[in-house]
């Protein structure tokens, strides 16, 4: 999760508002077991997780979007 959550923080850590970082910090709360899972795919993240950033860290990962 350190590769996940981290390579995202470092490339987008500035662009992230008051509520995104909350969202953050429940990820960072979250099992690292259970949070691999949703990040690849093998399960869905519960609706707490569900978030617009889970989506933009997803993203970032599966290079769905601009890489800058």
């Amino acid at each position: 999760m350190d590769l996940i959550l981290g390579g995202f923080v470092d490339a987008r850590v500035e662009t992230l508002d008051a509520e995104e970082l909350t969202q953050f910090e429940a990820l960072l709360d979250a099992d690292d077991d259970l949070a691999f899972r949703w990040f690849c795919g093998a399960e869905a993240p519960p609706p707490a997780h569900d978030t617009p950033l889970f989506k933009k860290i997803a993203a970032f990962h599966a290079h769905q979007g601009p890489l800058h």
